[in-house]
């Protein structure tokens, strides 16, 4: 039979392991085509160690460049996706993307997240890592918001939205 003291150390342990170990917290989106396009895919936030890792995944889309941005409202009711808002920009920030610093340092829109590239199949992926935004609660999360993707690339200095044209897929973001 274990004494109590044993049993409530081994649990003091268990909790402070717990307690140090990593959190990793995640959210999805799923898109939803928008007028006439046929964009299937989504994206995956997930948060660790203060760093939120961004995975888009688009298909049925035409070849070439595609913006995609987190926008500031969780809504892709509208055909045109104009209830998404304009994009998640917290620090009200000129638009531009990580690879000028912006995801790294907090400056610029934090939902600039640049191009997607749709190979001839009409397939693509885009990978980022930024710690400007977060799945967690907080003024820099991006649940209860939505993602779009775009006609057309971004062209990363045009104000206040990059020039990437029509929204055509939109996906709100939820906790997963």
């Amino acid at each position: 039979m274990r004494s109590i003291p044993a049993v409530a150390l081994a649990l003091g342990m268990l909790l402070t392991i717990s307690a140090c170990a990593p959190r990793t917290t995640r959210a999805v989106a799923s898109f939803t085509p928008l007028g006439d396009n046929t964009v299937a895919g989504g994206a995956t936030f997930t948060e660790r160690d203060g760093k939120t890792t961004i995975r888009v995944e688009a298909r049925a889309i035409a070849p070439g460049q595609h913006g995609v941005h987190v926008h500031a409202v969780g809504d892709c009711s509208a055909a045109d996706g104009s209830s998404a808002g304009s994009h998640f920009n917290p620090d009200g920030g000129a638009h531009g993307h990580g690879s000028h610093g912006n995801h790294r340092q907090h400056h610029g829109h934090s939902g600039d997240l640049g191009n997607l590239e749709a190979d001839a199949g009409g397939a693509g992926v885009l990978l980022i890592e930024t710690d400007s935004l977060t799945v967690a609660d907080g003024p820099r999360s991006v649940v209860g918001r939505s993602i779009v993707i775009h006609a057309n690339g971004d062209d990363l200095t045009t104000q206040p939205g990059g020039g990437s044209g029509d929204r055509i897929g939109c996906g709100v973001i939820r906790r997963e």
